[in-house]
């Protein structure tokens, strides 16, 4: 089921921001919802271990069952037979849906926003229409803004934005056709995780 009520409720429950943007700020208000008292419960082991794959899961806006299939069927599986790092490859399953990769762009400030531009079909991936946020990108694809919206507001504010951040390595930005290039696959060292990804894959080994 999405998750439709309010952001920044999950935001004061993890007690980081997990969206970017100032108004999610949880300096704000640090009452944890529906707790009595300024600070965090004290944890459990498993505690510890559920809270990591919350905020993991929250950041991307996924379901429990979008979430388990990535990390548990897609990324275990990649891991078992390119022998890679479990916590890697989730992080690259998670990295290469449609809506990660606009954000990550900055054609978008949240991933809210990233899947409203996707489901909203403003995109062309690989020069067709393409409104489906949880595809998963393969080196080559290009994704890119369609025609009619180049001179939208939206699109003006994302092209000053992406002058101002760095791009990660995977990806690369035409600002003239607002076209995204993939150029490889996501690599989570090049990411400022606030969860131990370890913790969120131990998680399902113990759950």
């Amino acid at each position: 089921m999405r998750y439709t009520w309010p952001k920044f409720k999950l935001c004061r429950r993890e007690g980081i921001n997990l969206f970017w943007p100032s108004k999610y700020d949880v300096r704000k208000n640090r009452k944890v919802p529906w707790q009595h008292g300024e600070n965090m419960p004290r944890l459990s082991e498993f505690g510890k271990l559920l809270r990591n794959k919350q905020v993991l899961k929250r950041m991307y806006l996924l379901t429990e069952k979008q979430f388990n299939s990535l990390i548990i069927e897609k990324a275990w599986t990649y891991a078992k037979n390119k022998w890679v790092d479990h916590d890697k490859a989730a992080i690259m399953f998670l990295e290469r849906r449609l809506d990660s990769i606009v954000m990550r762009a900055w054609l978008a400030k949240t991933i809210m926003q990233a899947r409203q531009i996707v489901s909203h079909g403003h995109l062309l991936l690989n020069w067709k229409k393409h409104n489906v946020p949880s595809y998963l990108v393969n080196i080559g694809d290009k994704i890119q803004i369609r025609e009619r919206l180049k001179t939208s507001a939206l699109y003006s504010d994302a092209l000053v934005m992406s002058w101002n951040f760095k791009l990660p390595s995977w990806l690369a930005f035409d600002k003239t056709s607002f076209t995204i290039e993939i150029l490889d696959l996501p690599k989570s060292d090049e990411l400022e995780m606030p969860v131990d990804i370890l913790k969120v894959i131990e998680f399902y080994a113990r759950a």
